[in-house]
């Protein structure tokens, strides 16, 4: 039987799309510079089996899937290739259980990240990853990067947070990997293996994610610097002094009047960077290591309408900053130690070639999202490259939370070395034998 008609045979016919303007809307994430094919469908599954039919039928007819959520990411990785069936996942939105005693929570992957943060907050308890996206974000999509947030310097990233996975494999058997237990290390750690595989190892159907119990409300920090690099010295000093905020961020000047022309908040007089940090023990301490690395002016607020209006502005930046044109976004992480070495050589390259280069960060991990504004796109991508090459220079990573995709696959492959990529298509080949999984990405 043809592919068309097997799959129409296997769902109910309101789940399969063959609109094209439809189709187009799902077939890119927010990396506006990462290329996109076009989609053959467009397949809306509503529980775990019907997306294993879907993909069960692809590698019979070694037709592509493409599994995406909200459509948040940052680097093509959810971009659609040529004639594949894009898998939108967004209906599998159920929070399946919250339970209060083991302090998990069971949920499909559409689930919105603020959405379960705010079920399991009615139970005391509390999921701390928290991309800039989590308003938007889905939990399977977050999984599927292995997405950071404000709170990872003190927290730590999803794959923390995520005990358990059932997966749909390139075969389209139904797995389940992980466990539900606290402690466990039965096998290979298979589930960490999922995690930030961006879709080209299975397709996630459900998560079990471990909770915390919901921390007391801590104050802001807020430093004032008059360069990059300063601001970057503040964030070593901190470190030096053994510190851990729960969030310590930078925004430069550029996003904060970016955001102020869009929401009018009235920022950007507060210094050319900002360094915001949010602690509930250690708050009187960050703020004198700013004061010691050359703050122009520092304070702790305990105005929580004022904090959140901080927090708020790193948030928006990204998309404030994508009104004005083209953005291409960096995700390059380095020892905290070298954040101001690093910083420093985002400026001058941005200076060098004529390009402006505005700066968030999650500057606490050394996590840096160079924003590069794209009026010139051929000088902006010798910048991309720039920044990359610095990164793995000083000892990083060209990836800290948005994932490979399609932006960074030269810079991951400099960064591994071709014995361990042989080692990543090895494992590759062994889940998804016929290649359909997201093909052509992140290896």
């Amino acid at each position: 039987m043809p592919f068309r008609a097997a799959l129409a045979a296997a769902l109910p016919p309101h789940r399969i799309v063959d609109d094209p303007d439809v189709i187009a809307a799902y077939s890119n994430d927010q990396a506006a510079w990462a290329p996109a094919g076009k989609a053959a469908l467009l397949v809306r599954p509503a529980d775990a089996e019907e997306v294993r039919r879907v993909v069960e039928l692809c590698f019979a007819h070694r037709v592509p899937v493409v599994a995406r959520g909200a459509g948040t990411g940052l680097s093509g990785g959810a971009n659609a290739v040529d004639e594949c069936v894009i898998l939108s996942l967004e209906g599998m939105n159920r929070v399946l259980e919250i339970d209060t005693a083991e302090q998990l929570a069971v949920v499909q992957p559409g689930v919105v990240n603020d959405d379960l943060r705010a079920a399991v907050a009615a139970h005391g308890l509390w999921y701390p990853p928290d991309p800039a996206s989590s308003p938007w974000s889905t939990l399977g999509g977050n999984a599927a990067t292995n997405a950071g947030g404000v709170c990872c310097l003190k927290y730590g990233v999803t794959r923390d947070y995520v005990l358990g996975l059932q997966v749909v494999t390139g075969e389209g058997k139904l797995v389940r990997l992980g466990r539900r237990t606290r402690k466990g290390v039965a096998g290979y750690d298979l589930t960490a293996l999922m995690i930030g595989s961006e879709g080209t190892l299975g397709v996630i159907t459900e998560l079990t994610v471990r909770l915390l119990p919901l921390p007391r409300k801590p104050h802001t920090i807020v430093g004032a610097f008059d360069s990059l690099v300063a601001a970057g010295e503040a964030v070593a000093e901190v470190a030096r002094r053994g510190l851990t905020p729960d969030a310590l961020e930078l925004v430069d000047r550029y996003c904060l009047q970016a955001v102020d022309e869009w929401k009018n908040m009235g920022l950007a007089d507060l210094g050319d960077v900002l360094l915001l940090a949010r602690s509930s023990t250690e708050e009187a301490a960050i703020q004198d290591a700013f004061d010691a690395a050359g703050a122009v002016f520092s304070t702790h607020s305990t105005d929580e309408e004022e904090a959140e209006a901080l927090f708020a502005a790193r948030r928006l930046a990204y998309p404030a900053l994508e009104r004005l044109g083209p953005v291409l976004t960096e995700d390059v992480c380095v020892p905290r130690a070298l954040v101001p070495e690093m910083l420093a050589r985002i400026e001058r390259h941005g200076r060098a070639h004529g390009v402006h280069v505005a700066n968030i960060a999650h500057a606490g991990d050394g996590n840096l999202h160079p924003l590069i504004i794209a009026q010139d796109p051929d000088k902006a991508q010798i910048v991309f490259d720039l920044i990359i090459d610095d990164c793995l220079d000083l000892g990083g990573t060209v990836t800290g939370e948005h994932g490979v995709g399609l932006l960074k696959m030269r810079g991951m492959r400099t960064e591994l070395g071709q014995d361990v990529l042989d080692m990543h298509r090895a494992v590759k080949a062994a889940l998804d034998p016929a290649g359909i999984l997201n093909p052509g990405k992140v290896i």
